[in-house]
């Protein structure tokens, strides 16, 4: 079963010994705003582009076309 992004980012705040409110404050944005997003699973790529700076991680979003292997 593949996980959720807010998933996925549990599990890299529990490796980087990080709370949600840390990472909120990284964020500049509220604990119950961050927590809210986790709840709905709603991040633009924009967001998880600095979850992941904040994180000291690279985000890596694309597809692949199967047909012409092109990565868009």
């Amino acid at each position: 079963m593949a996980l959720s992004m807010g998933e996925k980012i549990k599990v890299i705040l529990n490796r980087r010994n990080m709370t949600i409110t840390q990472l909120a404050s990284a964020l500049d944005t509220s604990r119950q705003n961050l927590s809210n997003k986790f709840t709905r699973d709603n991040f633009s790529e924009q967001e998880l582009r600095q979850i992941a700076k904040a994180l000291n991680c690279e985000f890596i979003g694309s597809f692949k076309m199967l047909d012409t292997d092109e990565i868009v």
